[in-house]
């Protein structure tokens, strides 16, 4: 599956991934298409095969805090708005810990990965005696992370501009054991530079906290050969800032099939809200580094085919203001494009068809009553090569040109000129040119 690698009509950011048996399940927020704000009150779950990365099973609603058509809430005592939850197995029970607006924790079980899960004993963390109100926090323990360790200890992270962790009683999973508790166990200073979305892992002897620094779009890592730190800085996994609209990011690495990935999400509709789960591939090396990656449209492909019809939607450079945006559960598209936009798409492999000199490209648009021009580019926006352009009319909603033939492995990118010419092109400069739906290479 490409980028979003969920369906996508689905919105689930803070996205943390779990392999339990033989399935990857992906545990996250839930926000809602063209929402004014994050999250809302239901948690869910999706998972694949952990040999199938393209067939991924939505397993409902796991957890509540209002009432909906289908379910009763899960907590008598809130209606708040649930964030970022993490899961862990302990024996053979599955813990979700998550964020809940304004209340002092929220820990809950199931015998099952997929849940439904259902608070245990107390909707609480029991904190040491007079700790209530320095502790996490005040008790919020924000966007919670856990590691359940090889010895079977078990540890919690949080926290939001602070970071906390704290040990937990193994036996109960909610008591926080006295003595533990420590505030800044990442930094806010340079270069940790901490700002929330704590999640802990633990590859080999080395122990990973990635989280979202205060500056940028990232997330990043620090590593310790403890649980309890210190932790040493490790640098920038993913920036879905960089030619893209950037946001806040959360999610976790996570090693499926031998092979390691960052799961993330991105913003859609103009907003730092409507986020998607997007993943991409990286390795960790020998020394334990992680080199960062770029962004791109792969999601769990080695490379898209550009003989597939490409919807717009799963693009990942936008320059210039152009955004995704949902218009109803079938129709995602690219708008508010203008002139000097650029679009662009990573990556597709061409094939080795060297006996062809061109190929056709074809587009699904929306016209907006301009006349503009579509210049197709491989490999970069600036210093790549123009393999071709199209002109577009006022009111087409099909465009297609020859371009040249090519082969191998490329990044596609769009880069759109107004035709206004003269006078015109001040009077009309930032107006909206057309609206693209999706693309397609034919020979």
């Amino acid at each position: 599956m490409p980028n979003p690698y969920l369906p996508n009509w689905e919105y689930i950011p803070d996205g943390e991934p779990r392999v339990f048996g033989d399935r990857v399940y992906v545990y996250g927020s839930h926000d809602s298409a063209g929402s004014d704000k994050f999250c809302d009150f239901k948690l869910k779950v999706w998972s694949a095969s952990v040999h199938n990365l393209s067939d991924w099973i939505c397993h409902g609603d796991i957890f509540h805090t209002q009432d909906d058509r289908d379910h009763k809430s899960d907590t008598d005592w809130t209606d708040h708005s649930l964030f970022a939850p993490d899961v862990v197995k302990k024996g053979d029970s599955y813990y979700l810990y998550a964020y809940i607006v304004g209340a002092r924790g929220c820990v809950a079980v199931s015998d099952k990965p997929e849940g439904p899960f259902k608070l245990i004993s107390t909707y609480q963390y029991n904190i040491p005696e007079g700790k209530n109100e320095e502790f996490c926090g005040h008790g919020s323990f924000i966007d919670p992370g856990v590691l359940v360790d090889d010895d079977g200890r078990v540890y919690i992270y949080c926290g939001y501009l602070s970071s906390y962790m704290a040990e937990l009683n193994s036996e109960n999973m909610y008591e926080v054991i006295d003595g533990t508790y420590q505030d800044d166990i990442i930094p806010v200073e340079a270069p940790f530079e901490f700002f929330e979305a704590c999640s802990p892992r633990k590859v080999g002897d080395t122990y990973y906290l990635i989280y979202s620094p205060k500056t940028g779009s990232r997330l990043v890592y620090a590593t310790s050969k403890s649980p309890t730190g210190p932790f040493t800085y490790g640098g920038t996994i993913v920036d879905n800032g960089i030619d893209y609209p950037g946001g806040n990011n959360h999610g976790s690495i996570c090693k499926i099939n031998g092979q390691w990935y960052i799961f993330y999400h991105r913003m859609t509709n103009g907003t730092i809200m409507s986020r998607r789960g997007c993943v991409e591939r990286i390795d960790i090396m020998p020394d334990g580094t992680i080199p960062q990656v770029e962004m791109t449209s792969l999601g769990f492909e080695e490379a898209l085919s550009p003989y597939q019809i490409t919807p717009a939607d799963i693009a990942c450079v936008l320059k210039g203001g152009c955004i995704i945006t949902e218009k109803n559960i079938f129709t995602r598209i690219i708008t508010n494009i203008t002139s000097g936009c650029i679009i662009g798409f990573k990556y597709f492999d061409f094939g080795e068809d060297f006996s062809s000199k061109t190929m056709e490209f074809s587009a699904s648009i929306i016209g907006s009553g301009c006349k503009s021009k579509l210049h197709i580019f491989i490999d970069h926006y600036e210093n790549g090569e123009e393999i071709g352009c199209c002109n577009i009319g006022l009111d087409d909603n099909c465009i297609t040109t020859t371009v040249r033939n090519v082969t191998g492995r490329h990044a596609v990118f769009f880069v759109v000129e107004d035709s206004f010419g003269g006078y015109f092109t001040e009077m009309f400069k930032g107006r909206q040119l057309f609206e693209l739906i999706s693309f397609v290479f034919s020979k």
